[in-house]
This record gives C-alpha cells, structure tokens and sequence, in this order.
C-alpha cells in the first residue's frame, strides 16, 4: 500500500504567461497575476483530472512491501533517485542501482529486481521509501491544448456555469488518464 506522496521539489509551471495570454488574444499586462492564477489552477485541475503529474517534480512516497513496486503511485517517471528502508538489523540502508530495474512505460511505472538479484528483506513494521522525478520532461500537446481552452474558458467567463458532458477538453485528456 502506498501513502501519499511528499513534494521535495515544487513543480514549475508547463505554460508561460505569454502562451496563456496570446490564447485569450490579450495585449496588456493588466490580468498578468490572474494569469498566473489561472495557469496554476489549469496544472492543478488538469492534474487531478489525468491522476498524474505534469511538471517535473521530485516525490518521496512510502510503502509497506516491495511488492507494491510493481505498480508505482505517480507516472510518468523520469527516474529513481533512491529507494531507502531499513534492513532487518535496524540499520538504514538503500537499494544500490544496479539491483532493480526500472520500467517507466508511459502511465504504467513500475520496479522490479534486477535479473538474478532479489529484493532485501525490510524490518517487519518498517516503511520503504521511494524518491523519485516524477512528471512529463516534455508536456504532450494535447494536454497542454487542453490546459489552454481550461485557461481561455475561465478567462472569459469568470463563474460558475453547469459543466457540459463532454467537451473538447475530454477528448483531448481521454488518454492520458491513470485509474
């Protein structure tokens, strides 16, 4: 079982000011910190929406097992930094690179031993802990349109209004959704 992970590096924004501002066709630097708050909110929405993250981003998250490897909790992974428990005799100790593979396939992340290794043995009651970098090196144009038409509509309209079904917003994001 997972717990939920804890942000060691905070996100940077995948939209600039300027792409957000040439979307809603606007000159002035007068909404500039609206934009800001809308371009945060779009990475936010978005990112519960997909169950991913989009920028890149260190996450530390812990586990029981090292059966819980085989499904990561956050995808895409960039790359393992370090997986850390405690050995059997009480000493902190790390899984050394060469021991596990990674197989950072798109929204499906998992670890697994490396061929003829085999996971260490943790403490009994003890939490493994993965770091990780986590997030898209690249954000895939159709997010990132997606991200775009959420900042043009709440640009413009400013409240509330009853969602539609589905939008070009779903059509765009249907793949790159994690269950």
């Amino acid at each position: 079982m997972w717990h939920p992970p804890k942000v060691t590096q905070a996100p940077s924004e995948p939209i600039s000011r300027e792409e957000a501002k040439r979307q809603c066709v606007v000159l002035h630097d007068d909404d500039d910190a609206l934009f800001g708050a809308l371009i945060a909110a779009a990475r936010d929405y978005v990112e519960w929406y997909c169950n991913v993250p989009l920028a890149t981003q260190t996450i530390e998250v812990k586990c029981d097992a090292f059966c819980d490897f085989y499904r990561l909790p956050a995808a895409p992974v960039q790359s393992v930094t370090s997986i850390a428990y405690v050995a059997t005799d009480g000493t902190e100790a790390t899984v050394a690179p060469s021991d596990f593979e990674g197989r950072f396939d798109g929204l499906e992340a998992s670890i697994i031993p490396a061929y003829g290794k085999q996971w260490p043995v943790p403490r009994n009651g003890s939490r493994i802990t993965l770091t990780a970098v986590v997030g898209y090196e690249s954000l895939p144009p159709s997010i990132k349109h997606a991200m775009l038409l959420w900042i043009a509509e709440a640009y413009e309209k400013r409240e509330n209004d009853a969602p539609p079904s589905w939008t070009a917003f779903d059509a765009l994001l249907c793949n790159h959704r994690r269950g």
